[in-house]
């Protein structure tokens, strides 16, 4: 898996699965709606993990810094 996010990507994914876990935990959202956001939230933490998303690879993007030879 060659990396396609950069830094910036991988951090407002980590804080956005914060933010949905949060939500999840505290009670304000419940039942398949929680559910979801708490999956959500760990693939969010994946894909920041391994600085891959595969619906990048997909669509052909990639928020990766390119290296200058």
């Amino acid at each position: 898996m060659k990396k396609n996010m950069g830094t910036a990507d991988r951090i407002i994914r980590i804080v956005a699965a914060i933010v949905l876990a949060a939500l999840y935990f505290s009670g304000t959202v419940t039942g398949t709606a929680g559910i979801i956001m708490v999956v959500l939230a760990a693939v969010f933490v994946l894909t920041s993990a391994v600085s891959f998303c595969p619906l990048y690879t997909l669509v052909g993007a990639s928020t990766c810094p390119t290296e200058k030879s």
